[in-house]
This record gives structure tokens, sequence and C-alpha cells, in this order.
């Protein structure tokens, strides 16, 4: 049988040696945990328009293609089968703003060396093996 991964986007947007943090409320996934800005690849949409779309109605934050460098892939098994991108942004031209508090109730910057404990553990381990500079990951197997 043919697998059928669901693929997402993530966005490590980084200030120095800081990473931005957003902690997921009433989404009824990981409600409570931190992770970075992130969403599904629609259909129809590559990889980097959905990173495109998922800053501007996350954050605010219009991107251009070029803002943009794949650090890190991860092929994730949970409940089903994902191939996740994580991408880092070190440049934007407008502010940061939370502009969807009906699902994050918090965006802070930490140090990439000091996450928070109640990271979520896939991104948690995708932020480390970027700091390593390991650009492939399986996790969840």
């Amino acid at each position: 049988m043919r697998n059928q991964n669901i693929v997402a986007v993530h966005l490590f947007f980084l200030r120095g040696a800081q990473i931005l943090l957003l902690r997921r409320f009433n989404t009824g996934y990981e409600d409570g945990k931190y992770s970075v800005v992130a969403g599904h690849v629609e259909a129809g949409e590559t990889v980097t328009q959905a990173a495109l779309r998922e800053a501007k109605e996350e954050v605010g934050v219009s991107l251009k293609m070029d803002d943009l460098e794949v650090v890190h892939v991860m092929h994730r098994k949970s409940s089903d089968e994902r191939i996740d991108f994580f991408m880092a942004v070190t440049r934007w031209g407008n502010d940061i703003t939370n502009c969807e508090p009906e699902k994050c109730d918090e965006l802070t910057w930490y140090p990439v060396s000091e996450l928070p404990e109640d990271v979520i553990p896939y991104v948690r381990h995708a932020i480390e093996g970027y700091q390593k500079g390991i650009h492939y990951s399986e996790f969840g197997w």
C-alpha cells in the first residue's frame, strides 16, 4: 500500500541566539506546550508557499522566499506518518504580532540553548538537530 504522509512546515524565527516560541492554546493538540510558527501544507501548495502563508497568518509577518532556509527535515510517526520541514528565518520586515490569540496565548523569545521544559518533543528534537547541524532525522518510530 502506498504511504500518504501529512506534510507540515515549521518556522524557526531567530534573533541572535534566541528563537521565537509560541504556547499552544485551545487547539486540542499539545495545548499548554511550546512550539514554533507552523502549519500543514494545503492541497496545491508548495512547502515554501505554506511557510509564507503561516508566517502571515500566525505572526503577521510578510516574508519572501529568500528569507527562508530549510535547516531540518523530519520523517515522523505519531498517530500517522508525517514529513516536517523546518525553516530558519533571520530577517523579516515588520513586527511580530500574535495574530491568533484564540490558538496561542504567548509569544516569547527564548535562548536556543535554554528552551523551556514543555516544548513539544519533536519540535525540541528538530531545534536540537538544527543546533548540531543535523539536517535530517526520524522521530517516533
